[in-house]
This record gives C-alpha cells, structure tokens and sequence, in this order.
C-alpha cells in the first residue's frame, strides 16, 4: 500500500487543485456528518418502499408456503434460484476489486473497493434470503448445516446444495472481515472529530485504533493476508453455485464449460452493479475528484472483457450441444430460439454480447450516461441469462407429457422487486453512516498518482514536451479536470 513515483503520462486517479489530507477527509465524510440531502431521501424512501415490499412478501411465503409461488411439477426452480443466482453473482465484484487489484497492485481500486465490498455483502444478504425462503420451512434451515441435533441427521456432503452453504457461508464471512478490517482508520478518523454518543459509538467500533506505525504495520500485513485467502473464493464461490447444475444431467445444465462460464459472468455482472451505483454516488454526494473517468473506463474495459468472455461461452454451449450429437441437448439450445420463451433468449443475448460491444468505442466508455445505462442493461440480460438456464432447460425436459409452462406469480414478482429494494436500503443506510470510499487508501495517492503532484511535476521543468502534451491530451475525457489551467 506504500506509496510510489509515478509516470507523468499515466492519468491521474485523484483530480482536483489544492487537494490536501484535510479535505480528502472533508469532502468523503461529508455525507457522514452532516444531515443528507434530498436526492438521498428520496432514493431512501423509495428504497424502503421496496424493502417492505420484500418483508410483506416474504411473511406471506412463510405463511402459507411456497405454493404460492407459480412453481409447479416440471418447473420446480424459476424466480427464487434465478434470483439466487444472480444476487450471488453481483456480490463478486467487490471481492476481485478488494482482494485480487490490491494482490496486484492496482492503486485505481483504491476509491471504489469500499463501496464494492459492501454491495458485496449486501448482495450475499438478498441471495441468501432467497435459499430461506425456498426451503418453505425456514426454521429447518439449520438442518443444512452439520450441527450435531435431535434427529440424529446429518447434511449429504455428495449434494452441491451443502456445498453451496459452506461457498456462500466462507464466502460472506471472509468478505465482512476484510470490509470491516478495511474500515478501522476510516472509523478510528469518524471517532476523533465526533462529540457525544456518536463518539462513543465510533470508539467501540474502531477498535482502539491508535494510528501507530505497529498499527499500520499490522494493518497492511492481515489486508495482504485477507487478500491471499479471498482471491480462491473469486473463483470458487461461482463455481460451486454452478455445480449446482452442471452436476444434474438436466439438458442444458450437463456440462462442464458452466464453472468458468460462471464466474466471467458472475464478474461482468459485478462490475456492471458496481457502475450503477457508483456513477450516481459520485454525482450526489459530489465525489468526482475522487472517482474520476479513469475509474470508470477501466470498469468499463472489465466489463467489455467479461462480457465477451460471457459471449465466446454462448457460442461454446452451441457448438458443444452440436457436437455432442444429442437430441436432447440439442434440442433444448434450439428451443431456446424457436420455442415459447424466445424472447428471454433475445434479451440475454442482445444485453450480455451485442449491447456490451459497444464498449469498444472509447466515446462510449467515457460517457457518463451512456456507460450507466449500459451497466443496467447487463444486469439486465445477466438475470435473463439465469432465467433461460433455468427455466427453459426446465420446461421441456425428456417426456413431451410433463412440459409446462412457468408463470410467475404476484409474490414471485414482489420478492424479487422487494429484494432489490432491501439492497438499497442497505447500501444507502451504508453511506450515510460509514464512508464510501477508504480515506486512508485515497491519501496514499496524493503525492504520486493525484493531479496536483503530475502538475509539480511539469512546473520543475524535467520532463521531455512529448510526455507533457500526451499528459494533456489524456484529460479532455475528464469531467472533474479545469482544461483552461493547461491552456495557459
């Protein structure tokens, strides 16, 4: 985490003049210590309508079961596993940001991983209630774990449901640590300028950090270690929760291409949410000096790799169900196309590869707006990617007499609305009591990578005019950037 000199022709990842500690602190808890503004309680009120929504849903699941769900005897999987899958695949991102950018040394995470890992963990949180409410009797939930009980029974460790409780479970935990962890000098920095109980509350929460060097000595030492044990969950995680069919010998499930497929998927979903949200923090809480346009085209160049990534595992599905000289298989791939849900097929394929092509385009990358709507259309598809995985390879499966059709149900749509009201209600309580971005990350970056210090640089006279003029021409994507201070 220590700092570094820098290339002047690498954009800068901190904007803005006269950018000192001091304001760094100012500018990123301002929305901690002082009353919200408008625009929050708006998307806090509408956010809260949805999570109620979810509690009134989910109570009514509990109370008179999963029937009334529009479940039936051939589509015994549909909106609650598709919601499941696609909440666990958004969680993804904050931890590839987190753990695998900083094992790498990539300082531009430095003021989106705060953010990320906590729509991580919120994300887990809504796919988990989605196992609870699946179970129909949530209160036997504890019989998938291997406690010791009455009954004297014990989970089935050949099952990929059990190893979906123990992926999620590591999963959630490893993510709340290193996010809390990451937190310390954040809150330790809250608590010296409160007064009163929020003091005190802050206190307790910091942990008696002291700001020492042996503190900050251990501090970077269990980030790297918490880093080290998080990257395997990056790849584990999804492909657990993709043995979950691939091990079934469902058409369209059977097939060993579903782990790696998962996860690209699981990060290109990730960082599309991470887009959605961040694009509209920085603007309301006024943070565009410190996620700047670099921030937001190397998220986009991610989601261009995965997206195609996601597209060349479309194309291998096709020809691995060709190939294979199946009916079956092949017959599900082309259904589809042609059969009743053929418009799930469009919208997955249209979102995830033709939409997410554009990218290409560096105007488009470097769109404020465009690059937002294009982060909720991938999220988009990716539940209807989930969705035509699972139902359609559901619906018609071996015996034409037990095809069906799967309709959802009021409470089917309500959950899952709710759900996502639930994440932004947490996600919006998150910034309004904690930081959004890592303070003490973002100030490591003052001396070498911000604005301020490649302008020192310039005005000591040492660099060759090629290198300053490339310098320049690298900012007219900036929105957070005074062009008129280079003209000079």
């Amino acid at each position: 985490m220590a700092s570094h000199h820098e290339s002047i022709i690498r954009e800068p990842l901190v904007t803005g003049e006269n950018i000192t500690y001091a304001k760094v602190t100012d500018d990123i808890l301002k929305p901690v210590e002082n009353m919200p503004n408008k625009a929050w309680w708006i998307g806090f009120t509408v956010a809260s309508l949805g999570a109620l929504l979810w509690v009134f849903a989910v109570s009514w699941t509990f109370w008179y079961g999963i029937g009334s769900w529009g479940l039936n005897k051939t589509v015994g999987w549909a909106w609650d596993i598709t919601g499941f899958v696609w909440w666990v695949g958004i969680g993804h991102a904050g931890t590839l940001i987190s753990a695998i950018l900083l094992l790498f040394r990539q300082n531009w995470r430095n003021s989106i991983n705060r953010s990320a890992e906590a729509m991580t963990i919120f994300a887990v949180i809504c796919a988990a209630s989605y196992i609870v409410c699946h179970m129909g009797r949530p209160w036997m939930a504890v019989y998938s774990l291997p406690l010791p009980n009455q009954y004297v029974l014990w989970v089935n460790f050949n099952s990929p449901l059990i190893w979906d409780v123990f992926a999620i479970s590591t999963y959630f935990s490893v993510s709340l640590l290193f996010w809390y962890t990451g937190l310390l000098p954040d809150l330790a920095t809250i608590r010296d300028r409160a007064t009163g109980i929020r003091r005190r509350i802050y206190s307790i929460a910091s942990f008696g950090w002291t700001g020492s060097l042996k503190t900050w000595q251990r501090f970077e030492t269990v980030c790297l270690i918490l880093a080290g044990v998080s990257t395997p969950l990056v790849l584990s995680v999804h492909t657990i929760v993709s043995m979950d069919f691939a091990t079934s010998l469902e058409p369209g499930w059977h097939t060993t291409i579903f782990p790696p497929y998962f996860v690209a998927g699981a990060i290109f979903s990730g960082f599309a949410m991470v887009q959605t949200l961040l694009l509209v923090v920085r603007k309301v809480l006024g943070l565009e000096n410190y996620i700047t346009m670099f921030h937001i085209e190397a998220m986009n160049k991610i989601i261009l790799v995965t997206g195609s990534i996601v597209g060349v595992a479309y194309l291998t599905e096709f020809f691995i169900a060709y190939y294979s000289g199946g009916e079956y298989e092949q017959y599900t791939f082309l259904n589809r196309f042609i059969g009743p849900y053929w418009w799930a097929g469009c919208m997955m394929y249209g979102c995830n590869v033709l939409m997410t092509q554009l990218m290409w385009f560096k105007k488009i990358r470097t769109n404020i707006h465009v690059s937002w709507v294009l982060s909720i259309v991938v999220n988009i598809g990716m539940w209807f990617e989930r969705f035509v995985i699972i139902v359609t390879s559901l619906h018609r499966d071996f015996i034409p007499s037990s095809w069906a059709m799967f309709y959802p149900t009021w409470i089917d749509v309500s959950i899952f609305i709710g759900s996502i009201g639930l994440f932004f209600t947490m996600f919006l309580l998150f910034i309004r009591v904690l930081p959004s971005i890592a303070m003490a990350e973002v100030k490591l970056l003052l001396k070498s990578s911000s604005e301020q210090a490649k302008k020192k640089l310039m005005a000591e006279g040492h660099l060759e005019p090629q290198q300053v003029e490339f310098y320049k021409e690298s900012l007219t994507k900036f929105d957070s950037v005074e062009l008129a201070d280079y003209k000079k």
